[in-house]
C-alpha cells in the first residue's frame, strides 16, 4: 500500500531562491548518478500497462536545470568566470521534491512509486507540508489536465512514451534515477509558473491521498472526448492556413520551425560526441596498464613508461569528469528543449484551433440570414476566447523564450568552465612529465661528463 498523507505542523521552510529544480535537503543518499550509454539505441514501444517504463529518449539521462552559483568550483584562469550571473532570489512558498523511489510488484504489473514531498506557506492549502506518493501514470495525468484547462499555456515535458532499448535495463539504479529527476524537473517547472502553481488539479496532485487522486480521476472527460478534442484540432491543422491569424503568431510558427530544426541537430549531435567520448575513455582505460606492464621487461626506460601510463591515468579521470558533466549539464537540457520544441508546436496548433472556430462561425453568420442573434451570441464568446488564448500565449511565450536562454547560456558556460577545466588538467600533467623527463635526462648527461 502506498503510505502518503499530509504532515501535521509548521515545517522550517527551506531558504528562497532555489531557482526551478532545486531540490530539499531530504534526499536519502544511494542514488547513484545514471552513466549515460553510448550504445545504439532501438526504440520499444510499450503499451498501456508499461507506461511506468517511460523515460527519455536519445541515450539522455535528465538532470536538474542548474542555475548559477557563486559558490561553484570554477577554473581560476577561466576567462568564462566573468560572464556567470545570477538573477535576484525570487520568493518562493511552493518547494517541491520528488524522492526515496519503492517498486510495487502485484501480480499483474511492476511499476515504481516517488515520494512526492511539498512545503508551502500559502493559505489556501490545509496543512504546511504533505507527503504523497506518486507513479508515473500520475503525472501523465496531471500533465493532461493542465493541457485541457490552460490550452495556450506552455506545459513542461515529461519523458516519452518509450523506452530505448540498450540505454537503461527496465527498473536498473539509472532508469529509476534519471525518471525521478525529470519528474522532479516537471514538477517544479510548474510550480514556478505564475498561473500553472494556482491550478487546483495541481494542488489535488499535491496532496490527495491515493484513494481520493483516484476518485478525482474519474470525474475528467472520458477518452474518447479527449480522442474527439484532439482529432478536430488536427483536422484543422491540416486544413491549411488560419484566417486571420495576427502575424505575431505567424512569427511564432516561423520562429519553432526554426528553433525546432536546429535543436534537433544540436541534440543529435551532442549525443554523437558523448558515444565518441565514451569510446575514446574505454580506449584510454586500456592504454594505461599497457605501459605499466611493458615498464616490468624495459629497465631502461621503466620511468618514463610508468610515467605516461601515471599521465594516462590522469586524464582518464579528467575525460570522465567531463563525460559527467555534458551528461548532467549539457545533453539533458538541450533533449528538455527538443521537447519544448514539439510542446510548441501544438500550442500554436490549438490556438490556431480557436481561431478557426471563430472564423467558420463568422462565415456562418454572413451566409446566414436566421438565427443571427445565436449567431452573434457565440460570435462574441468565440472572440473572447480567442483574446484570452493569444494574451496567455504571448505571455506565456516571453516567459519561456527567457527561460530558454538563461538555460541555454548556463549550459553553454558550464560546458565551457568544464572543457577549460579539461584541458588545464590533462595540460598540466604532461607538463609536470615532460619537466620530469629533461631533468633525468640533463642527470644522465652530468653522470657521462665526470672522469
Amino acid at each position: 500500500m502506498e503510505a502518503e498523507g499530509r504532515v501535521p505542523g509548521p515545517p522550517p521552510l527551506p531558504p528562497a531562491g532555489g531557482g526551478i529544480g532545486a531540490e530539499l535537503p531530504a534526499i536519502p543518499p544511494g542514488a547513484a548518478r545514471a552513466p549515460l550509454l553510448g550504445a545504439p539505441a532501438e526504440v520499444l514501444e510499450l503499451d498501456d500497462e508499461e507506461d511506468d517504463l517511460e523515460v527519455f529518449s536519445k541515450d539522455t539521462s535528465l538532470a536538474e536545470a542548474n542555475s548559477f552559483s557563486p559558490s561553484m568550483t570554477i577554473s581560476p584562469s577561466s576567462m568564462i568566470n566573468q560572464y556567470k550571473f545570477e538573477d535576484e532570489p525570487e520568493l518562493r512558498d511552493l518547494f517541491i521534491t520528488v524522492d526515496d523511489p519503492e517498486s510495487h510488484i502485484t501480480a499483474i504489473e511492476t511499476f515504481i512509486t516517488y515520494r512526492v514531498i511539498t512545503k508551502t506557506s500559502r493559505g489556501e492549502f490545509d496543512s504546511c507540508e504533505y507527503e504523497v506518493r506518486r507513479r508515473y501514470q500520475d503525472f501523465l495525468w496531471l500533465k493532461s489536465k493542465l493541457e485541457e484547462a490552460h490550452p495556450t499555456l506552455i506545459i513542461p515535458p515529461l519523458p516519452e512514451k518509450f523506452i530505448m532499448k540498450g540505454m537503461v535495463e527496465r527498473f536498473s539504479d539509472e532508469f529509476i534515477e534519471t525518471r525521478r529527476k525529470a519528474l522532479h524537473k516537471f514538477l517544479n517547472r510548474i510550480a514556478d509558473h505564475p498561473t500553472l502553481t494556482f491550478n487546483e488539479d495541481f494542488k489535488i496532485f499535491l496532496t490527495a491521498q491515493a484513494w481520493e487522486l483516484s476518485s478525482h480521476k474519474k470525474q475528467g472527460p472520458g477518452l474518447l472526448s479527449r480522442m474527439g478534442q484532439t482529432v478536430r484540432a488536427v483536422a484543422s491543422s491540416v486544413r491549411g492556413g488560419v484566417k486571420n491569424r495576427p502575424e505575431m503568431f505567424t512569427e511564432m510558427n516561423d520562429y519553432m520551425e526554426t528553433f525546432s530544426q536546429k535543436i534537433n541537430v544540436l541534440d543529435k549531435i551532442a549525443h554523437r560526441i558523448y558515444k565518441e567520448e565514451r569510446e575514446y575513455f574505454n580506449e584510454m582505460k586500456e592504454y594505461g596498464p599497457i605501459h605499466t606492464l611493458w615498464s616490468a621487461s624495459e629497465e631502461d626506460i621503466a620511468d618514463s613508461l610508468k610515467g605516461v601510463a601515471s599521465c594516462i591515468d590522469k586524464c582518464c579521470k579528467a575525460t570522465e569528469k567531463r563525460m559527467a558533466g555534458l551528461s548532467e549539464n549539457l545533453l539533458p537540457i538541450l533533449h528538455e528543449y527538443v521537447l519544448y520544441s514539439e510542446i510548441l508546436m501544438g500550442v500554436l496548433k490549438r490556438r490556431d484551433h480557436i481561431q478557426s472556430e471563430l472564423n467558420s462561425k463568422i462565415d456562418a453568420l454572413a451566409n446566414k440570414k436566421a438565427d443571427k442573434d445565436l449567431f452573434s451570441e457565440e460570435i462574441g464568446k468565440l472572440e473572447d476566447k480567442v483574446e484570452c488564448a493569444n494574451n496567455a500565449l504571448k505571455a506565456d511565450w516571453d516567459r519561456w523564450k527567457q527561460n530558454m536562454q538563461c538555460d541555454m547560456r548556463s549550459a553553454f558556460t558550464n560546458m565551457a568552465d568544464d572543457n577549460l577545466h579539461y584541458y588545464e588538467e590533462c595540460l598540466a600533467t604532461w607538463e609536470s612529465f615532460l619537466a620530469s623527463q629533461t631533468v633525468d635526462r640533463h642527470g644522465e648527461e652530468d653522470s657521462e661528463d665526470r672522469p
